[in-house]
């Protein structure tokens, strides 16, 4: 195992509930649809682009909004939600997390951030955890979102490690798939019943650690 390569939301960090309520204010506000609180798992993993067409087709106005309004909403949306994440701070890192990239970097494990957050880098800051991390993907250069494993074939491509030596660590379906398209190895964080293609699932972040990650690398 010579690297390791982090989605954000749900893996370091849950800012997952910051974006679905900016998603709200956004669909209630500007597409007038007031968006069910299951609808949060559609957006899980996905571009914001991508997140904004979903809740257009829930809402049934596909081909009604102009490119240009389409992107004002994007615009707005990440607006409402960076206003929400300034709160952030190393109490909100996730179980675990800490001790796991200490453990990582101790054994010399090349990390990266392979998340289609844009705002990644605040996060980390906020944080604190920007300097365990070798890289950090730009999703913007990144051409095809999660599904697809474009995200993680460029995260082992800037560590400068074939991906058939990282693991990838998700915890969406998409996420997940998009790993496993890379050809690395996906352990997901949540429940085996929900990820029966991954590799290897945790019930939460404070069950990873360095030796599980070698031993579940070593298995497959």
């Amino acid at each position: 195992m010579e690297g390791v390569l982090f989605d954000l939301d749900g893996v370091i960090t849950d800012t997952a509930k910051f974006h679905f309520s900016a998603w709200r204010v956004l669909a209630r506000e500007k597409i007038g649809v007031e968006l069910p609180a299951d609808f949060e798992a559609d957006l899980k993993g996905v571009s914001r682009l991508e997140s904004l067409q979903r809740i257009i087709r829930f809402a049934g106005k596909t081909g009604v909004y102009s490119e240009a309004q389409i992107q004002a909403f994007a615009t707005e949306k990440n607006t409402n939600y960076l206003k929400l994440i300034n709160s952030l701070t190393k109490a909100d890192i996730l179980p675990g997390i800490k001790a796991l990239l200490d453990e990582l970097q101790q054994h010399g494990v090349k990390l990266a951030v392979a998340s289609a957050s844009n705002n990644a880098p605040i996060i980390l800051d906020k944080l604190g955890l920007t300097a365990y991390f070798d890289t950090l993907v730009d999703p913007q250069q990144i051409k095809n979102g999660k599904p697809a494993p474009d995200i993680f074939l460029a995260a082992a491509q800037q560590l400068g490690i074939a991906p058939e030596h990282c693991v990838g660590l998700e915890d969406s379906i998409a996420g997940m798939t998009a790993i496993n398209a890379a050809h690395a190895v996906s352990v997901l964080i949540g429940d085996p019943a929900e990820f029966p293609e991954a590799d290897w699932v945790v019930p939460t972040t404070e069950s990873l650690s360095y030796d599980l990650l070698q031993k579940v690398y070593d298995a497959h």
